[in-house]
């Protein structure tokens, strides 16, 4: 019997999920934490709770995070999830980040049609390293670095070759599958080889980020980041089982109006026992953080502008907090004054994507949800989680990056989140016969469930 993209895909994540607990117990523990928190906002709220996306699916969703060091590796790496059914989508350049800039560039690899979204909607935020950017790296640092990520090997070519038939042939026999995830699973796991400690030490000072993808000889899962339906309850939860959490949770602040975009928070990066090779040959034990557990809720998907919105309110957020207003207090009122107090209103403002339906002569808008990410915010976990600042030299050029360079070294296009919601936006429209002209206030916000 094969096995489809779709399939392999729910048994991949599966077996990460499996693997990050055994690696990382305190990730059994934040899943736990979810499903309970999950469960007793379904019980308070009702159908409500499943307004962006049901139960089943909330409880199955997981965002995996890695990183690589060369778009060869990249492209490697597009070729086992294309595999998947997951294709690029998004280009997130981390390098003048706020709060802490990291020398990496970033692109997703997740479903893009909404039916392969409901079934399965995994995805995986991965990041590559730029050895080329001499506000992190002098030419004598990037060329060490470059030998380095050249001489390693991050995939078994039986692997890639397995990859390359299951995305040719949409699907693989019973025995392919089970040497694919097998093979797929083992070259995300935490390798037990020693860590060159004067090496890692070397670009740890530049960026802990940069010492977890250029220090090491494999590539691993940093995170696995289960879906919750009220982060703050779930945030206050993982203290009280005595998870030491970062600062804050990223993102929107908690208000009373729509949730928008992405929210996400971690568990601190744990110490975890390493073995080290030490200068002079000798092997040593040690421990290195630089892996934690993520969480995040998710909301609406703001069209362009929207995010211009989402953007300038962010940004009056952090002018008010230099001035020394605590940012609680200030994101409080700035979402109370700058942004839209419902869903009917986003949509009237077409600050948001909706999918539409007819209810007899009622047209119904339902949101899309935000399947995608936020540079700022994975940046802010990403800090939170670093054991020093690093260093960054400013006035050096930086090496330039954009979506089509990404698109152009991997050999495949990227598209863009926006790309994808407006065309699902439009495909409703054509189904269901509605004018993409029709008054806006002829229309009404729906209160089911999110189309999915």
């Amino acid at each position: 019997m094969a096995v489809g993209s779709t399939e392999l895909r729910a048994r991949f994540a599966r077996r990460l999920s499996d693997l990050y607990g055994t690696e990382v117990p305190a990730y059994t523990t934040l899943v736990d934490e979810c499903h309970l928190v999950n469960q007793r906002v379904l019980d308070r709220d009702g159908a409500a709770a499943e307004r962006f996306g049901s139960i089943s699916r909330v409880t199955a969703e997981r965002h995996g995070a890695i990183r690589v060091g060369t778009p060869a590796e990249l492209a490697q790496v597009a070729r086992i999830f294309g595999a998947l059914g997951m294709r690029p989508v998004g280009f997130y350049d981390l390098r003048d980040a706020h709060p802490q800039p990291i020398p990496v560039i970033s692109t997703a690899f997740r479903p893009t049609e909404p039916d392969e979204l409901a079934r399965n909607p995994f995805r995986v935020f991965t990041s590559m390293l730029v050895p080329q950017d001499r506000r992190f790296f002098d030419a004598d640092l990037q060329e060490r670095l470059l030998r380095f990520l050249d001489r390693r090997q991050l995939f078994p070519d039986e692997l890639l070759t397995l990859a390359g038939r299951a995305e040719r042939d949409g699907e693989l026999s019973e025995a392919d599958a089970a040497r694919f995830l097998d093979l797929a699973a083992a070259a995300f796991a935490l390798s037990p080889e020693p860590v060159d400690r004067a090496w890692y030490a070397e670009l740890e000072r530049i960026s802990g980020v940069a010492a977890d993808i250029g220090g090491v000889t494999s590539t691993h899962i940093n995170h696995l980041t289960p879906r919750v339906l009220d982060i703050d309850e779930l945030y206050t939860g993982m203290q009280a089982r005595g998870i030491a959490m970062i600062d804050e949770i990223q993102g929107p602040p908690r208000w009373d109006g729509p949730d928008v975009l992405l929210r996400q928070t971690s568990f601190r990066a744990l110490a975890e026992p390493r073995t080290f090779r030490e200068p002079d040959g000798t092997i040593s034990e040690g421990r290195l953080r630089v892996r934690f557990g993520e969480v995040e809720a998710r909301g609406i998907a703001l069209t362009p502008a929207g995010r211009v919105l989402y953007d300038d309110l962010v940004t009056e957020v952090d002018r008010r907090v230099a001035e020394g207003e605590p940012r609680r207090e200030a994101a409080a009122d700035v979402w109370a004054t700058g942004m839209p107090a419902t869903e009917s209103e986003l949509e009237e403002r077409g600050l948001a994507f909706f999918t539409y339906r007819k209810d007899g002569d009622a047209v119904i808008a339902d949101p899309i949800v935000y399947e995608d990410f936020l540079p700022r915010s994975a940046a802010g976990i990403f800090a939170s989680n670093l054991g020093a600042a690093g260093t960054m030299d400013a006035s050096q050029g930086g090496a330039p990056r954009d979506m089509a360079w990404l698109a152009e070294v991997i050999g495949r296009p990227i598209r863009t989140p926006e790309e994808i919601y407006a065309e699902q936006q439009e495909e409703s429209l054509m189904r269901s016969g509605v004018s993409p002209t029709i008054d806006r206030g002829a229309r009404r916000v729906g209160r089911g469930s999110v189309a999915e």
